[in-house]
């Protein structure tokens, strides 16, 4: 199939990927940024109630696998379909549940719906767009992502205190049904070929397994794991160090996604212009938000402004990390025929991070405090870049062949 060439082509596609991906985001991120809220009025603790994002998270990650694999088999265009319309429903429902178990259990089929986006739309972007518009592409539909989270911490105050925070699920389910409307009448259906019927075959799932790539998908599992686990949890960091309440400490949530925005621009100057080098690009970001880490250690329970300042820096820094080794990778691998594959399995393991996390983060900051949780933010910022750095070698030799 040929390239988009046309301008205003090749914006509307990328504007469309943009607006069910900042859609998926509201269907997705929702439970987390009003969770603060239904710890108060259902009395559930927030471990409890943190298992349903605890699941999700797996559902995601265990579904980008699947979803991969069948991007590469089937129309993304209808997988796409499916994921938001599954999350729609399951949005409708989750008010209804009498119990925080039973709203994991919706939960996680929301989660495993949801993970039939990404993979589908990076197939769709690289089989659409030239390699430089696909760098461009990955950025502003990222943004969805951003632009989705300002959306849910803005308007959820705002329904919460109006109609309560059930509501927050429907507005989203309205929202998803109206985008999937959209989405049937303007994505164009794209030719999908077997793994088999390209060069190299099944070669790309193989090279998947290899050290460099494990370390590589390591270094993604902790960026997820400080990436969602600082955005899902510093309303509660906030409410809790500073005694505020519950609306004001999820309006702080908008900070976030309003830095990555930014972000996510600097992150694609610096790669394009500056770093080339995927790995070192990712690393770089990942020891700014090391830096970030470390402040936050020594301003905690000082300054509020300060603590959501550097919480954004560092959550902003991970989402950096994230377009590089989720959005600038699988291009690498488009010639083998399983980009799709690739992409699903490499965005798996950001949520095999936001997991551990999302409940992790609760238990700790419950026991141990959050001056703890904020040292171990420290460690794993460390780690992440100290894996990066180490594999840039590696990644030049893959390059050249």
């Amino acid at each position: 199939m040929e390239k988009f060439t046309d301008k205003k082509q090749i914006n509307g596609i990328i504007n469309l990927f943009m607006l069910i991906y900042l859609v998926s985001y509201i269907t997705r991120i929702n439970y987390g940024a009003i969770i603060v809220e239904m710890e108060n009025n259902t009395g559930f603790s927030k471990s409890v109630l943190s298992l349903a994002l605890t699941g999700s998270s797996i559902a995601y990650g265990t579904g980008q696998i699947i979803s991969g694999i069948c991007g590469d088999r089937f129309q993304p265009k209808a997988l796409v379909s499916f994921g938001v319309l599954v999350a729609s429903l399951m949005n409708i429902i989750i008010p209804f549940c009498p119990s925080p178990y039973l709203m994991t259990l919706v939960w996680c089929v929301n989660g495993f719906a949801q993970s039939f986006l990404w993979p589908p739309l990076v197939k769709l972007s690289t089989t659409l767009l030239t390699a430089d518009d696909y760098k461009v592409a990955s950025v502003r539909i990222s943004w969805g992502s951003s632009f989705g989270t300002i959306v849910v911490y803005l308007l959820a105050p705002f329904i919460i205190s109006i109609a309560g925070w059930r509501v927050v699920f429907w507005f989203s389910a309205v929202c998803a049904l109206v985008m999937l409307f959209i989405w049937n009448k303007k994505c164009p259906d794209i030719p999908v070929y077997k793994a088999e019927e390209t060069a190299g075959g099944r070669k790309s799932i193989g090279i998947l397994f290899t050290p460099m790539m494990l370390f590589v998908m390591l270094a993604i599992v902790l960026q997820g794991a400080l990436r969602d686990g600082v955005t899902t949890w510093m309303p509660s960091y906030i409410s809790e160090t500073y005694n505020l309440g519950s609306k004001i400490s999820i309006l702080t949530g908008v900070v976030l996604p309003v830095f990555s925005i930014f972000c996510y621009r600097f992150v694609q100057k610096l790669y394009q212009t500056k770093l080339k080098n995927p790995l070192t690009c990712a690393g770089t970001v990942f020891g700014a938000g090391a830096i970030a880490s470390i402040v936050l250690v020594f301003v905690t329970g000082q300054n509020a402004v300060m603590s959501v300042a550097f919480s954004a820096l560092l959550a902003g820094s991970m989402h950096g990390v994230n377009l590089i080794l989720i959005c600038m990778l699988p291009p690498f691998f488009e010639k083998y025929g399983n980009v799709s594959t690739v992409s699903g399995v490499l965005n798996a393991c950001t949520y095999v991070g936001s997991a551990v996390s999302t409940y992790g983060i609760a238990a700790i900051s419950e026991n141990m405090g959050w001056n703890t949780t904020i040292l171990l933010w420290c460690a794993v910022a460390v780690l992440g870049t100290a894996i990066c750095f180490a594999v840039v070698p590696v990644w030049r030799k893959f390059e050249k062949k």
